[in-house]
């Protein structure tokens, strides 16, 4: 799989700038290639997707934070095995702002439900949608940076 076979969009994270009503930040990533590849790299051993709690995702940056136009790499990897399960390119602002926008929604809702969602699709078609609560991102050295990340309180890493 290639990462120009997927595209990302994120949804609800202009309240945050806008001062509106919070809501979800969710991120639907969309597949364009052989639906088996993708649908295997999701699945387990028993022939079952994934659950959200078997996932992580996380964003690695390929150039530093003071770069103009900073890029990085946005990766739904299995949490047991660490398998990169997709990865796709994206702009560093674009994420980073996403990231803010979940950990402000968070901070605005009661309860351990998640602070976003992951909507994965093929071709428009819905394959799977999880609700997370963690979103790490990296340097390009691959050191945690942990003001940029989202991580729930009581998580120790």
């Amino acid at each position: 799989m290639r990462r120009d076979h997927f595209e990302l969009e994120a949804h609800n994270v202009d309240w945050v700038e806008t001062g509106d009503e919070p809501a979800e930040p969710r991120v639907v990533i969309d597949f364009h290639g052989p639906k088996e590849t993708l649908t295997e790299r999701l699945t387990d051993a028993e022939g079952d997707l994934l659950g959200a709690e078997e996932t992580d995702v996380t964003f690695r940056l390929q150039d530093s934070l003071d770069t103009p136009d900073a890029t990085g790499v946005v990766s739904v990897t299995d949490r047991i095995t660490g398998d990169f399960l997709l990865e796709l390119n994206e702009e560093a602002d674009d994420v980073l702002r996403f990231v803010r926008a979940a950990r402000e929604y968070g901070q605005s809702t009661d309860g351990d439900a998640g602070r976003y969602s992951v909507v994965l699709r093929i071709d428009g078609e819905p394959l799977a949608t999880y609700s997370k609560s963690t979103f790490l991102v990296y340097d390009a050295n691959g050191s945690l940076l942990r003001s940029k990340s989202l991580i729930p309180s009581g998580v120790e890493l």
